[in-house]
C-alpha cells in the first residue's frame, strides 16, 4: 500500500474533497501504519470540533412490539420466541428521573413500530418529559411515520430523531426487508424529519447480509448528501430467531474504518460508539472513540426488560443498573483520555 496515496486521500477528505470509490477501497484495505494514520486523523478531526468530551445519551427501550418483519431484527413481528413488553408512561418517567439524577441530559426513546403508541401517546410522553426536564433533549427512534406524525412529535417538544436508513441501495434494501418496505420511503422519512427541523440521524449496519463495498460507498455518498446531525453505524450481529440467524457478523475492523471515514467526511457529526460495537469486542466502544466517535449510549431501561429488547444475540449491559452502566462507561472513557460530560451534547457547527 502506498503511504503517500493514503496520506493524500486523508488530506483530501480533511479539505472537503469528494471520496472516490477507488480511494474508498484503498482506505478499507490499508494495513498497519496506514490504517492507524486513518484513525488518528479521524480522532484529531473529532477533537477539533468536540475536544475530549464524550456525550452520553440515556437509552430507554420502551417497547419491543413491532409491526414490521425485517429479516435481520430479533423483534420482528414473526418472531414468536420474543418475549414482548411495553413500558407504561410511569415507568418511562421513572427511567428519566433516575437518568436525570445521574446527570443525563438527553433521553433516547427507542422502540419497535408499535401501534399501541399512537401519536397522542407519543406526544403526551414527549411533552411530559420536556415539562419535567426542560433542560434536556428528547430523541425519538420509533421508525417510519407520516410527516404529520413527525410534525406532531416535534411540536410536542422532540428535538432529535434517529432513523437508520440501513442501506442506500434499493436492491440491497429489498434483500433485508419484506416487499412492503422500501428504501425510497425510508429516505422520504429522513428528508421529512430534516425539513421539519429535527436534529436528524441516519446510519447503516456494517457487514449486513449481501452487502458489498459498492453498497457501503453508496451509503457514504448518501450520508454526505443528506448532511445528518448524527450517524449511527454498528456491526451487523445475527439474531438466532431470524432468517439471518446463521449469517456471519460484521467485523470490528470494518466498523472502525468506517467510523473514521464518516468522521473525516462529516467533521461535525455526532457519532456513537454503539452497544453492538461493544458486543463484538470487549474494547469495542473505546476503539470506536479512538476511531472518531464521540457519543456513548448507556441503557436506562428497567433491568427486567433489557434482555427482551433483543435486536441481536449476546447484547451487553443487559444486567447492569443505570448507575453501574454510566459509571462503567465513564471509567472506560477516562482510561483512554476522554471524559463523559452531562451536557445535552448538541450538534456543533464550527
Amino acid at each position: 500500500m502506498d503511504t503517500q496515496n493514503i496520506t493524500k486521500i486523508i488530506e483530501g477528505l480533511e479539505q472537503g474533497e469528494k471520496l472516490t470509490f477507488e480511494a474508498f477501497k484503498m482506505l478499507m484495505t490499508a494495513g498497519g501504519d496506514e490504517k492507524k494514520k486513518l484513525m488518528r486523523a479521524a480522532r484529531a478531526c473529532a477533537d477539533k470540533v468536540y475536544g475530549k468530551d464524550i456525550y452520553i445519551r440515556g437509552l430507554i427501550e420502551f417497547t419491543n412490539y413491532c409491526k414490521n418483519d425485517c429479516f435481520y431484527c430479533g423483534i420482528r413481528k414473526s418472531n414468536s420466541n420474543a418475549e414482548r413488553y411495553r413500558l407504561t408512561k410511569e415507568q418511562i418517567m421513572d427511567c428519566c428521573r433516575q437518568g436525570y439524577e445521574l446527570g443525563f441530559r438527553t433521553f433516547v426513546l427507542q422502540g419497535g413500530e408499535d401501534a399501541y403508541y399512537t401519536d397522542e401517546r407519543v406526544c403526551d410522553m414527549v411533552s411530559e418529559i420536556k415539562r419535567r426536564y426542560p433542560d434536556c433533549a428528547v430523541t425519538l427512534s420509533i421508525g417510519e411515520k407520516k410527516r404529520e406524525s413527525y410534525q406532531a412529535f416535534f411540536d410536542a417538544g422532540a428535538d432529535r430523531y434517529l432513523l437508520r436508513h440501513e442501506t442506500a441501495n434499493e436492491e440491497h434494501y429489498g434483500k433485508l426487508h419484506p416487499s412492503e418496505l422500501s428504501c425510497a420511503d425510508r429516505k422520504r422519512c429522513l428528508w421529512d424529519l430534516k425539513a421539519i427541523g429535527y436534529q436528524t440521524g441516519c446510519g447503516f449496519m456494517v457487514g449486513s447480509p449481501f452487502q458489498t463495498l459498492e453498497n457501503i460507498y453508496e451509503d457514504l455518498i448518501f450520508i454526505k448528501e443528506f448532511e445528518p446531525h448524527m450517524v449511527g453505524i454498528g456491526p451487523f450481529i445475527p439474531q438466532k430467531d431470524t432468517p439471518f440467524g446463521n449469517m456471519a457478523a460484521g467485523t470490528l475492523d470494518m466498523t472502525l474504518r468506517l467510523l473514521s471515514i464518516i468522521r473525516l467526511m462529516n467533521p461535525n457529526v455526532l457519532l456513537p460508539a454503539t452497544t453492538a460495537l461493544g458486543t463484538i469486542d470487549p474494547k469495542g466502544r473505546e476503539l470506536g472513540i479512538m476511531s472518531g466517535a464521540n457519543v456513548v449510549m448507556p441503557n436506562l431501561s428497567p433491568v427486567n426488560v433489557r434482555d427482551k429488547y433483543a435486536l441481536y444475540d449476546n447484547k451487553i449491559c443487559t444486567g447492569d443498573e443505570a448507575a453501574e452502566c454510566k459509571n462503567c462507561l465513564s471509567l472506560r472513557m477516562e482510561s483512554i483520555g476522554y471524559k463523559v460530560v452531562t451536557a445535552r451534547g448538541d450538534y456543533k457547527v464550527i
